[in-house]
């Protein structure tokens, strides 16, 4: 079966910086579906065609992966806001936040916690991949129909990245 602009591909992977250094590997393959919202376009429309067993290597600028840095995504909140286990690393929705924080973070993105002082916690709203170009290595190892639950949310519940939610847990896929 040849890969289609609506069906679920499974994938292996490895991701690299522009440098070529390692940011990511995927060595037990993971459902995604196409058509809907779990890869990024490039890879999308790279994939249409491949079969089974088919390799690609792709590169990727930042305006095709997770966009470019942006400084107005920083926010510094008081650290008295803040629960006493909050720790560098986590991640907090942006409706979840404390609701005495600046009415100026948006509450639609997802914040790394990056620095903790004694006064105040560093927000960070980018992705951790924003504004770095990336070169990525996929081999196609499964395709196959999307079911019905798929197509209606658009997902196999595997987006192409997501953050990490609890401290360790630095897992990128």
């Amino acid at each position: 079966m040849n890969i289609t602009p609506d069906c679920v591909v499974a994938l292996t992977w490895v991701l690299k910086d522009a440098q070529g250094q390692i940011l990511d590997e995927l060595d037990d393959p993971v459902e995604f579906y196409l058509g809907g919202h779990d890869l990024l376009d490039k890879i999308q429309l790279a994939l249409q065609e491949h079969q089974v067993g088919d390799q690609l290597d792709l590169h990727l600028e930042p305006e095709e992966a997770f966009g470019d840095f942006n400084e107005e995504l920083i926010f510094l909140e008081p650290r008295h806001l803040f629960p006493a286990e909050l720790e560098e690393g986590m991640t907090i929705e942006g409706h979840a936040l404390p609701s005495a924080c600046s009415p100026d973070v948006p509450k639609d993105v997802i914040y790394t916690v990056t620095d903790i002082y004694p006064e105040h916690v560093v927000m960070d709203g980018n992705h951790p991949l924003s504004g770095m170009a990336l070169r990525i290595s996929l081999t196609i190892t499964g395709v196959r129909a999307p079911t019905q639950p798929e197509k209606t949310h658009g997902t196999c519940g595997s987006g192409f990245f997501t953050l990490p939610s609890l401290p360790g847990n630095d897992t990128l896929h």
